[in-house]
């Protein structure tokens, strides 16, 4: 027992030693099927994932995942100032972490499963969302966890929003294609690792 306590204080020194990066790296290490990456996405990811965004007709943006935030505030840049940005993660480190860190007031932290996203939108005082962006590692994920997300996030997309998917393979992107009606596809060579980038739009 004092050994474990021992050990959880050094992650919590190493973690506000490094921040973001070592809140990251802990997450990393204590739940890697879920975080899939030990290194968070380049800005070259984050601009060509947002640049298909219609912003001005965006009230409600959602995303899975979100770690440290590397997401969070470049959404939140382009967000209108009467809309929101929910995000939903398993894990409560990253979530303390997001709600120590952004104070934005159109932020909404979750901690919970995306495959709960419409349970979550409505209980946020939305009807639906207008874009959802995953950054899950769909391939590694439990059982019958992939395909429940992929046809809950089709069922809270509003028609002409999207899921925006990136993935280090294409299972995300697949799964997208069995719901919604028009995926493009893209890649980005500038991250680590090179990552499959995908559009899945609700006509």
């Amino acid at each position: 027992m004092v050994g474990q306590r021992k050990g959880v204080k050094l992650k919590q020194k190493i973690s506000r030693a490094l921040g973001p990066a070592g809140v990251f790296f802990r997450g990393f290490v204590e739940h890697p099927v879920m975080v899939g990456s030990i290194i968070p996405s380049s800005r070259y990811t984050i601009r060509k994932m947002l640049d298909r965004v219609k912003w001005d007709e965006c009230k409600v943006f959602v995303e899975y995942g979100p770690g440290v935030g590397t997401f969070c505030q470049p959404v939140l840049d382009r967000l209108p100032r009467d809309g929101e940005l929910i995000v939903i993660d398993t894990n409560p480190l990253f979530i303390d972490f997001l709600k120590r860190t952004i104070t934005d007031s159109r932020f909404r932290p979750v901690l919970g499963s995306a495959e709960n996203v419409e349970e979550i939108v409505k209980a946020c005082g939305h009807d639906h969302a207008d874009y959802v962006l995953s950054g899950l590692p769909f391939s590694t994920l439990p059982e019958g966890v992939a395909p429940a997300i992929a046809a809950a996030t089709y069922r809270v997309i509003r028609s002409g929003g999207a899921f925006l998917t990136y993935q280090f393979s294409t299972v995300a992107r697949d799964y997208t294609a069995k719901h919604f009606e028009r995926v493009d596809k893209g890649f980005e060579w500038k991250n680590v690792p090179p990552c499959v980038l995908a559009w899945g739009w609700k006509d």
